[in-house]
């Protein structure tokens, strides 16, 4: 099964998501932009994939065909040798974004488990068939919304609702937190997710705020970088910790980590991490260490379902995260996320178990190289 091209489509679609993010002064283009990885094999075989698009969606496309001479001629099946391979060809000449590589291993996985005639997760090693589903917000500028979106959340029956706060000021974010718990009760987790740039007593003064409304969790206080801070955080709350999702070239960069208790649960996903590679060898060291690793949605439905297999393989992860509102990350498959009553069930059908969404690329597509070239 050897790789004879590599193609990647730049594609486009119009989306009010972009905007969500000008609560915190981060700018990005006005449409939802994405990328489509194909790998094709001698063999007749390829496989696709979403990935992440970065600041510029052509940009990133270009740098990840850069990968195409790499790759040509490579046996499919060799996953771990290629894995290790970019890792120095990305030393020592590429320096790519985070997320190039990711969707290419989610394609090399696929193309095994599809020829296997295994879904994915069986292929990588089952563990289990359903998976509880908690929702985080985007930013939002209206408090009462997250109130709201809570509130569906657990009528809906979804595990848990994670906020995204606007980050504005302390007092608000904590009073928004307060009406949440307010609403759901007691009984329905919440957890919190600052991405923020907090000193440690600012972060320490928001951590006891959530510990004493009961909240599962406090993520992403400060930068994942900023480890010193993050385990005298650690240390002091009782609320568990969580980090390291944007740290680049798992499982390396979070060893220490885990190793040191930097943070009470780390966080992979396909996406920013590198793929299902990257992501079991995290959750395997965690695991190792009695630490969760919850896998970090990756926005794109295609990828959320990449997510689900791993999800599916992981013994320490506890839920699949997705963000709100669900329609309006709903496009990229033939059909949506299996989930009901707020549980994702595992697909049962080879490979991903449900197709990619061909015309919604090809009428998105605004730039394309490699194969189609």
């Amino acid at each position: 099964m050897r790789i004879v091209a590599l193609e990647v489509r730049a594609c486009a679609l119009s989306s009010d998501v972009a905007a969500s993010d000008a609560l915190r002064g981060v700018t990005r283009p006005e449409a939802l932009e994405f990328l489509v990885y194909t790998l094709h094999t001698e063999c007749g075989r390829s496989a696709s994939m979403f990935g992440f698009a970065g600041a510029d969606a052509e940009g990133s496309a270009r740098l990840a065909l850069s990968l195409g001479p790499f790759l040509k001629g490579r046996n499919a099946l060799d996953r771990e040798a290629l894995w290790h391979d970019f890792r120095k060809q990305d030393r020592f000449w590429s320096l790519l974004p985070v997320y190039v590589w990711g969707p290419i291993d989610c394609c090399l996985w696929l193309l095994a488990a599809e020829a296997a005639g295994q879904p994915l997760w069986r292929y990588i090693g089952g563990y289990r068939d359903q998976v509880p589903v908690y929702l985080s917000s985007m930013f939002h500028d209206d408090p009462q919304t997250y109130v709201d979106e809570a509130v569906a959340a657990k009528a809906a029956g979804f595990a848990a609702y994670k906020l995204h706060p606007p980050g504005k000021s302390l007092e608000e974010d904590l009073a928004i937190h307060t009406a949440c718990r307010a609403e759901v009760g007691s009984e329905f987790d919440l957890m919190s997710d600052p991405v923020a740039f907090m000193s440690y007593p600012e972060a320490l003064r928001y951590g006891r705020h959530l510990e004493e409304l009961g909240y599962l969790w406090f993520e992403e206080p400060m930068q994942d970088e900023n480890m010193p801070a993050l385990k005298a955080l650690t240390e002091s709350l009782d609320i568990a910790v969580v980090g390291t999702e944007t740290l680049a070239k798992h499982p390396y960069s979070v060893a220490a980590c885990i190793a040191e208790r930097v943070v009470d649960v780390v966080r992979a996903d396909v996406s920013w991490s590198g793929g299902v590679t990257a992501v079991m060898k995290t959750a395997q060291m965690a695991e190792a260490f009695g630490m969760n690793c919850e896998i970090h949605t990756s926005i794109f439905h295609p990828l959320e379902m990449v997510n689900l297999h791993l999800c599916g393989a992981v013994k320490n992860c506890s839920y699949l995260e997705l963000l709100m509102p669900l329609a309006q990350f709903d496009f990229g498959l033939t059909q949506p996320l299996p989930i009901k009553n707020g549980v994702a069930h595992l697909p049962t059908a080879h490979g991903l178990g449900v197709e990619l969404d061909w015309n919604l690329i090809e009428n998105t597509t605004n730039w394309a190289g490699g194969a189609l070239s």
